[in-house]
């Protein structure tokens, strides 16, 4: 359950009336995206859009368990009669602004406040989609670059300054990897396999260009766990460098599940297993929810950030914190957790730009591993 979230919400008519469509997004305290909604609406006016997309926006807040509600739209109309301040006369917006004080009753306290256009962008982009949809065109999708653009921005997102490069590598195998059991805080060392899986990890990135500037190893920063540490140790003798750890790089505490497999944790805990699932907000008994695991991954990456801004990092971590760190890279929902595979050993890489913008470069590479 997120006790406090921010609805973002948009509507459009192309032609008022015309085809029109609806785009809302809610977000934690943190800004991170919880749920997104969009949907075509045939023929109708920008305000019977915009008021649909907010009653989106309220639904999606109330199936997530919110208590307080923050609600920001670029839509004056709506916010100003939504806030009591403007009455509401159009026979067409009574009845879905009816719709929509019933939800916000649903809460203990929903503010409405009126944001500049360049403010909704999310919300925006969902209703132009939706609006797309209406009027029969396809969805755009951008185009991938022909060649890599220089670091310092990339044009075609409009991403400015110099990024921090985190080069994410998973762990070699453990016996409990091995054995497909939950492993979190239980401290277990790479096996002979494992080994041979940072060796191998190691000679990819020793042979990386910009690794090593200047005869100095850029930061090899771990997990303080015996397994991400000897994976970092390979990869530091390979580079010359010296390994790091950082706490926030831990792997999730899964608590009484710890060294079960998927299906006797399931067997033992078959609600709060299934729960858990599909409930990123829902943690293991005795254990860690995946957004107490967001909130402590988004900490560390900020503290990097403020440290080692600007240049290339190797993060040596586990499953889930990496899933974390691409799903910051890729503004997407928790849902992204359940539906991304990382492989034993394998490099991702994500790079953060000083003006917010992200751009994930590569996901679960094991070619050095074949």
């Amino acid at each position: 359950m997120t006790s406090h979230v921010i609805i973002e919400a948009d509507g459009g008519s192309r032609g008022n009336p015309g085809p029109a469509g609806y785009g809302a997004v809610v977000k934690d305290s943190d800004g991170e995206v919880l749920a997104e909604r969009k949907e075509s609406l045939g023929v109708v006016t920008n305000n019977v859009a915009e008021y649909q997309g907010l009653i989106a926006g309220l639904t999606a807040a109330a199936e997530l368990g919110a208590s307080t509600v923050d609600v920001r739209m670029d839509s004056k109309l709506v916010v100003e009669q939504m806030s009591g301040r403007w009455k509401i006369k159009h026979p067409d917006m009574q009845p879905l602004a009816e719709r929509a004080k019933e939800l916000a009753a649903g809460f203990s306290r929903v503010k409405y406040e009126w944001i500049p256009r360049a403010q909704n962008s999310h919300a925006d982009r969902l209703a132009n989609e939706a609006m797309d949809a209406a009027a029969g065109k396809p969805v755009a999708t951008p185009k991938l670059p022909t060649r890599r653009p220089d670091r310092g921005t990339t044009a075609w997102t409009g991403a400015q300054g110099t990024p921090t490069r985190l080069l994410l590598l998973r762990h070699g195998q453990t016996e409990m990897s091995a054995l497909r059991r939950y492993s979190g805080r239980g401290d277990v060392p790479l096996t002979e396999l494992g080994r041979a899986q940072a060796a191998a990890a190691a000679k990819r990135l020793a042979a990386t260009d910009g690794l090593v500037v200047d005869g100095e190893a850029v930061p090899i920063i771990s997990s303080p766990l015996t397994r991400t540490k000897q994976t970092a140790q390979a990869v530091a003798d390979a580079l010359g460098g010296r390994v790091e750890t950082h706490p926030g790089l831990i792997e999730t505490d899964f608590g009484e599940w710890e060294g079960l497999t998927f299906a006797e944790a399931a067997d033992r805990d078959p609600e709060l297993h299934r729960s858990w699932l599909g409930d990123s907000s829902v943690a293991p008994p005795g254990g860690e929810s995946f957004d107490v695991v967001h909130r402590r991954v988004r900490k560390a990456r900020d503290e990097l950030i403020a440290e080692h801004g600007g240049r290339t990092l190797v993060l040596v971590s586990h499953v889930t914190p990496i899933k974390t760190l691409l799903r910051m890279g890729l503004d997407a929902g928790p849902q992204l957790l359940f539906r991304l595979h990382l492989d034993l050993a394998s490099l991702s890489i994500v790079e953060f730009y000083p003006d917010g913008n992200a751009s994930v470069r590569l996901v679960n590479d094991t070619s050095h591993l074949a």
